[in-house]
Protein backbone atom coordinates (compact mmCIF):
# COMPACT_ATOMS: atom_id res chain seq x y z
CA UNK A 1 0.00 0.00 0.00
CA UNK A 2 1.37 3.39 -0.97
CA UNK A 3 1.81 6.00 1.73
CA UNK A 4 -1.54 7.53 2.75
CA UNK A 5 -3.47 5.13 0.52
CA UNK A 6 -7.02 4.54 1.75
CA UNK A 7 -7.20 1.44 3.95
CA UNK A 8 -10.93 0.82 3.29
CA UNK A 9 -11.56 1.42 7.01
CA UNK A 10 -11.06 5.08 7.85
CA UNK A 11 -13.05 7.36 5.57
CA UNK A 12 -16.75 8.13 5.90
CA UNK A 13 -17.74 5.83 3.05
CA UNK A 14 -15.79 2.80 4.26
CA UNK A 15 -16.76 3.15 7.92
CA UNK A 16 -20.50 3.00 7.27
CA UNK A 17 -20.74 0.56 4.36
CA UNK A 18 -21.38 -3.16 4.69
CA UNK A 19 -18.14 -5.14 4.79
CA UNK A 20 -19.34 -7.13 1.77
CA UNK A 21 -19.60 -3.87 -0.17
CA UNK A 22 -15.98 -2.81 0.39
CA UNK A 23 -14.60 -4.74 -2.62
CA UNK A 24 -17.05 -2.75 -4.77
CA UNK A 25 -15.80 0.47 -3.13
CA UNK A 26 -12.20 -0.52 -3.92
CA UNK A 27 -13.10 -1.21 -7.54
CA UNK A 28 -15.10 1.99 -8.11
CA UNK A 29 -13.24 4.67 -6.16
CA UNK A 30 -10.59 7.02 -7.47
CA UNK A 31 -7.83 7.61 -4.96
CA UNK A 32 -5.46 10.54 -5.38
CA UNK A 33 -3.41 13.24 -3.70
CA UNK A 34 -4.35 16.92 -3.80
CA UNK A 35 -1.69 19.60 -3.51
CA UNK A 36 -1.95 22.61 -1.22
CA UNK A 37 -4.10 25.23 -2.93
CA UNK A 38 -5.54 22.76 -5.45
CA UNK A 39 -9.35 22.73 -5.79
CA UNK A 40 -11.32 19.50 -5.63
CA UNK A 41 -14.23 21.29 -7.29
CA UNK A 42 -15.44 24.85 -7.79
CA UNK A 43 -18.74 26.54 -7.06
CA UNK A 44 -21.05 26.10 -10.04
CA UNK A 45 -19.26 23.03 -11.44
CA UNK A 46 -21.54 20.14 -12.51
CA UNK A 47 -21.98 17.69 -9.63
CA UNK A 48 -20.48 14.36 -10.73
CA UNK A 49 -19.57 12.74 -7.41
CA UNK A 50 -18.47 13.23 -3.82
CA UNK A 51 -15.12 13.14 -2.03
CA UNK A 52 -14.02 11.43 1.18
CA UNK A 53 -11.02 12.85 3.04
CA UNK A 54 -8.45 10.25 4.07
CA UNK A 55 -5.78 12.69 5.26
CA UNK A 56 -5.08 16.42 5.19
CA UNK A 57 -7.46 19.39 5.45
CA UNK A 58 -9.81 20.90 2.86
CA UNK A 59 -11.68 24.19 3.19
CA UNK A 60 -15.28 24.39 1.97
CA UNK A 61 -16.04 27.92 0.83
CA UNK A 62 -18.25 30.04 -1.38
CA UNK A 63 -18.25 33.43 -3.02
CA UNK A 64 -19.36 36.24 -0.72
CA UNK A 65 -19.72 39.47 -2.60
CA UNK A 66 -17.70 40.27 -5.69
CA UNK A 67 -14.20 39.60 -4.35
CA UNK A 68 -14.60 37.90 -0.97
CA UNK A 69 -15.06 34.31 0.13
CA UNK A 70 -16.78 32.83 3.15
CA UNK A 71 -15.30 29.62 4.54
CA UNK A 72 -18.18 27.46 5.74
CA UNK A 73 -16.13 24.71 7.36
CA UNK A 74 -12.91 22.73 7.29
CA UNK A 75 -13.01 19.04 6.39
CA UNK A 76 -10.37 16.73 7.83
CA UNK A 77 -9.65 13.03 8.11
CA UNK A 78 -12.83 10.96 7.89
CA UNK A 79 -15.00 13.82 6.56
CA UNK A 80 -16.99 14.12 3.36
CA UNK A 81 -17.19 17.01 0.88
CA UNK A 82 -19.35 17.56 -2.17
CA UNK A 83 -22.57 16.27 -0.62
CA UNK A 84 -24.25 19.68 -0.93
CA UNK A 85 -24.33 19.08 -4.68
CA UNK A 86 -26.92 16.33 -4.22
CA UNK A 87 -29.75 18.85 -4.68
CA UNK A 88 -31.99 19.12 -7.72
CA UNK A 89 -29.69 21.53 -9.58
CA UNK A 90 -26.88 18.94 -9.73
CA UNK A 91 -24.14 21.56 -9.32
CA UNK A 92 -21.74 22.18 -6.47
CA UNK A 93 -23.09 25.22 -4.55
CA UNK A 94 -19.70 25.64 -2.84
CA UNK A 95 -16.01 25.17 -3.62
CA UNK A 96 -13.54 22.83 -1.89
CA UNK A 97 -9.80 23.57 -1.84
CA UNK A 98 -6.93 21.80 -0.06
CA UNK A 99 -5.16 24.01 2.48
CA UNK A 100 -2.44 21.38 2.89
CA UNK A 101 -1.52 18.23 1.01
CA UNK A 102 -4.55 15.92 1.23
CA UNK A 103 -5.39 12.38 0.19
CA UNK A 104 -8.96 11.81 -0.98
CA UNK A 105 -11.19 9.10 -2.36
CA UNK A 106 -13.75 10.03 -5.00
CA UNK A 107 -16.82 8.13 -6.19
CA UNK A 108 -19.07 9.06 -9.08
CA UNK A 109 -22.82 9.51 -8.78
CA UNK A 110 -23.81 6.18 -10.36
CA UNK A 111 -21.82 4.22 -7.79
CA UNK A 112 -22.96 6.52 -4.98
CA UNK A 113 -26.60 5.84 -5.87
CA UNK A 114 -25.97 2.08 -5.81
CA UNK A 115 -24.24 2.46 -2.44
CA UNK A 116 -27.19 4.39 -1.03
CA UNK A 117 -29.64 1.72 -2.22
CA UNK A 118 -27.72 -1.14 -0.62
CA UNK A 119 -26.15 0.36 2.51
CA UNK A 120 -28.83 1.60 4.89
CA UNK A 121 -26.38 2.64 7.60
CA UNK A 122 -24.38 4.76 5.15
CA UNK A 123 -27.61 6.36 3.89
CA UNK A 124 -28.74 7.26 7.42
CA UNK A 125 -25.33 8.74 8.24
CA UNK A 126 -25.32 10.80 5.04
CA UNK A 127 -28.79 12.17 5.83
CA UNK A 128 -27.49 13.13 9.29
CA UNK A 129 -24.54 14.94 7.73
CA UNK A 130 -26.83 16.85 5.36
CA UNK A 131 -29.12 17.82 8.25
CA UNK A 132 -26.14 19.01 10.30
CA UNK A 133 -24.90 21.01 7.29
CA UNK A 134 -28.27 22.75 7.07
CA UNK A 135 -28.36 23.54 10.78
CA UNK A 136 -24.80 24.84 10.74
CA UNK A 137 -25.49 27.02 7.68
CA UNK A 138 -28.52 28.56 9.39
CA UNK A 139 -26.45 29.24 12.52
CA UNK A 140 -23.64 30.80 10.50
CA UNK A 141 -26.05 33.12 8.68
CA UNK A 142 -27.59 34.15 12.01
CA UNK A 143 -24.14 34.82 13.46
CA UNK A 144 -23.12 36.93 10.46
CA UNK A 145 -26.26 39.00 10.79
CA UNK A 146 -26.36 39.48 14.55
CA UNK A 147 -23.18 38.49 16.38
CA UNK A 148 -20.38 41.03 16.93
CA UNK A 149 -17.09 40.29 15.20
CA UNK A 150 -15.37 39.47 18.50
CA UNK A 151 -17.94 36.79 19.26
CA UNK A 152 -17.56 35.31 15.78
CA UNK A 153 -13.78 35.18 16.13
CA UNK A 154 -14.17 33.47 19.50
CA UNK A 155 -16.59 30.94 18.03
CA UNK A 156 -14.23 30.24 15.12
CA UNK A 157 -11.33 29.55 17.49
CA UNK A 158 -13.44 27.32 19.75
CA UNK A 159 -14.71 25.41 16.69
CA UNK A 160 -11.19 24.85 15.36
CA UNK A 161 -10.01 23.73 18.80
CA UNK A 162 -12.89 21.24 19.09
CA UNK A 163 -12.37 19.86 15.59
CA UNK A 164 -8.58 19.62 15.41
CA UNK A 165 -7.53 19.46 19.06
CA UNK A 166 -4.24 20.91 20.22
CA UNK A 167 -0.53 20.26 19.82
CA UNK A 168 1.71 19.03 22.64
CA UNK A 169 2.50 22.63 23.57
CA UNK A 170 -1.18 23.62 23.65
CA UNK A 171 -1.69 25.40 20.31
CA UNK A 172 -4.72 24.71 18.10
CA UNK A 173 -3.60 21.87 15.84
CA UNK A 174 -4.11 23.72 12.57
CA UNK A 175 -2.21 26.70 11.20
CA UNK A 176 -4.32 29.05 9.11
CA UNK A 177 -3.29 32.18 7.24
CA UNK A 178 -4.99 35.14 8.85
CA UNK A 179 -6.97 35.72 5.65
CA UNK A 180 -8.47 32.22 5.90
CA UNK A 181 -9.30 32.82 9.55
CA UNK A 182 -10.99 36.08 8.56
CA UNK A 183 -12.98 34.27 5.86
CA UNK A 184 -14.01 31.58 8.36
CA UNK A 185 -15.12 34.29 10.78
CA UNK A 186 -16.94 36.28 8.11
CA UNK A 187 -14.98 39.41 8.95
CA UNK A 188 -12.77 41.82 7.07
CA UNK A 189 -9.05 41.15 7.49
CA UNK A 190 -8.60 44.48 9.28
CA UNK A 191 -11.37 43.65 11.77
CA UNK A 192 -9.88 40.23 12.47
CA UNK A 193 -6.43 41.78 13.01
CA UNK A 194 -7.88 44.25 15.52
CA UNK A 195 -9.83 41.58 17.43
CA UNK A 196 -6.87 39.17 17.54
CA UNK A 197 -4.74 41.94 19.06
CA UNK A 198 -7.48 42.72 21.60
CA UNK A 199 -7.75 39.06 22.59
CA UNK A 200 -3.99 38.83 22.96
CA UNK A 201 -3.90 41.96 25.17
CA UNK A 202 -6.74 40.52 27.27
CA UNK A 203 -4.80 37.24 27.62
CA UNK A 204 -7.59 35.23 26.05
CA UNK A 205 -5.17 33.81 23.48
CA UNK A 206 -1.46 33.84 22.70
CA UNK A 207 0.27 33.68 19.33
CA UNK A 208 3.32 32.05 17.84
CA UNK A 209 3.51 32.79 14.14
CA UNK A 210 0.31 31.41 12.59
CA UNK A 211 -0.32 29.21 15.65
CA UNK A 212 -2.93 30.25 18.22
CA UNK A 213 -3.19 29.04 21.81
CA UNK A 214 -6.41 29.47 23.75
CA UNK A 215 -5.19 30.81 27.08
CA UNK A 216 -8.58 31.27 28.77
CA UNK A 217 -11.11 28.85 27.30
CA UNK A 218 -13.87 29.81 29.75
CA UNK A 219 -13.79 33.53 28.95
CA UNK A 220 -13.40 32.87 25.24
CA UNK A 221 -16.42 30.56 25.25
CA UNK A 222 -18.45 33.19 27.12
CA UNK A 223 -17.93 35.54 24.19
CA UNK A 224 -19.74 33.03 21.94
CA UNK A 225 -22.75 33.10 24.26
CA UNK A 226 -23.32 36.85 24.21
CA UNK A 227 -26.86 37.96 23.48
CA UNK A 228 -27.46 38.72 19.82
CA UNK A 229 -28.04 42.29 18.89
Amino acid sequence: MMKNECDLKSCFLCKFCLSDWLPAVAANREHFEVKKGQPLFKEGDPMRGIFFIYSGVVKVHKRWGSEKELILRFAGTGDIVGQLGLGKDSVYPVSATAIEVATVCYVEMDFLESTLNINNKFTRQLVTVLANDLQESEKRMRDLAHMPVKGRVARALVTLHEQFGKTEDGYINIELPRQDLASFTGAAYESLFRVINEMTDEKLISLKGKSILIADEHRLTKLTEETYW
